[in-house]
């Protein structure tokens, strides 16, 4: 083995520090800077530097922690998107009917486009090729669990049974996706939730079993 590949592998295996050492009040500063600096821009253009700065913390601490900005960029959201699953989960369980998990469901998801709209933006410049790098993307407990539910709902006869259950999955997360960004895109001056009883009874109708 030659100087050169020993020096590389030792760049390549660098480990990083845990995240669990870091003050809740740093990462805290550091996720509001990412959601800030990446809102409505090419990620291609910020740089560590403008996060650090945003953030009030120093370039060492984002490498040490870290590594790089895309890692820094996907765990933030990771954390950020975390936190709307679990409210998600809890949303999901303790209710018999289908029709109510749902519409919990939607109001929690849009509560979160309502007080998180630089994260909405965010998301939506992640290309679907890199939107799995986003680990909650591929929670499975998670995903599992609403189609248990829309499982459920064609089980019970409430639900359209006549496609599968990713299409009624895709039509829910769609509508939320769509009409979340294009909300925040409009500015418009009223939350997205001030019409919400309106909102659900038109995705219900989408995925419900035809009468």
């Amino acid at each position: 083995m030659t100087k050169t590949t020993q020096t590389s592998q030792l760049v390549d295996t660098r480990v990083l520090a845990p995240l669990s050492d870091m003050r809740p009040a740093t990462l805290g500063k550091i996720e509001k800077a990412v959601r800030k600096v990446f809102a409505g821009v090419d990620s291609n253009e910020v740089t560590m530097a403008q996060i650090a700065k945003s953030a009030n913390v120093s370039l060492q601490t984002l490498y040490k922690y870290f590594g790089d900005k895309q890692t820094l960029f996907y765990t933030i959201m990771d954390i950020v998107l975390g936190r709307l699953a679990i409210r998600i989960m809890d949303h999901l369980q303790g209710i018999d009917s289908v029709q109510d998990r749902l519409r919990k469901t939607l109001w929690v998801c849009f509560d979160f486009v309502d007080s998180h709209p630089d994260a909405v933006m965010v998301l939506s410049s992640v290309s679907a090729s890199h939107i799995r790098n986003i680990a909650i993307y591929e929670n499975k407990e998670l995903i599992g669990a609403f189609l248990e539910v829309l499982e459920d709902g064609q089980n019970r006869g409430v639900l359209n049974d006549t496609v599968p259950l990713y299409i009624l999955f895709d039509v829910f997360m769609g509508f939320i996706s769509r009409l979340g960004l294009m909300h925040i895109i409009r500015q418009t001056d009223t939350p997205i939730n001030a019409e919400f009883d309106a909102l659900f009874n038109m995705l219900w109708r989408a995925i419900s079993k035809p009468v």
